[in-house]
C-alpha cells in the first residue's frame, strides 16, 4: 500500500526552489537599480564639475543642475564603459543664456566645455 504524503506548508527555515524566470526577473531588477544608482552618482559629479567650472571662470551657473543629453557604450582602456554627455546653462552677464557640456566616461570627467573655450 502506497502512502501519499501531504505537502507541508513552507515555514521559516525551509527553502523554496526558484524558477529561472524568477531569477531572471530578480537579476533584471537588481541590474536596473544598480544602473540607476550609478547614474545618480555620475550626475551628481557632473553637477559639481559644472558648478566649479562656472565658479572658476566667473560665470553664473543657471538652474543649478545638469541634464543628460547623451548616453552610449564606449570601449575604453579599462573595458566597456558608459559615456554620458550632460549639458548645463550659464550666463556671463546675467541676461544671455549659453550652454556648456560635460562628457563623463564611467565616473570620470573626459571633457568640459563652455562657449569661447571650445
Amino acid at each position: 500500500m502506497a502512502q501519499s504524503r501531504a505537502r507541508q506548508p513552507a515555514g521559516p527555515g525551509s527553502t523554496v526552489p526558484l524558477s529561472l524566470s524568477s531569477l531572471s526577473i530578480a537579476a533584471a531588477v537588481i541590474g536596473l537599480a544598480a544602473f540607476w544608482y550609478d547614474s545618480m552618482r555620475v550626475r551628481e559629479a557632473a553637477n559639481r564639475i559644472a558648478q566649479s567650472t562656472c565658479s572658476r571662470q566667473g560665470l553664473q551657473f543657471l538652474d543649478g543642475t545638469v541634464s543628460l543629453s547623451g548616453l552610449r557604450p564606449r570601449l575604453a582602456a579599462g573595458g566597456l564603459r558608459l559615456e554620458r554627455t550632460y549639458v548645463f546653462d550659464y550666463t556671463v552677464d546675467g541676461v544671455l543664456r549659453a550652454s556648456g557640456f560635460i562628457i563623463m566616461l564611467g565616473r570620470r570627467m573626459q571633457h568640459v566645455g563652455v562657449s569661447g573655450e571650445q
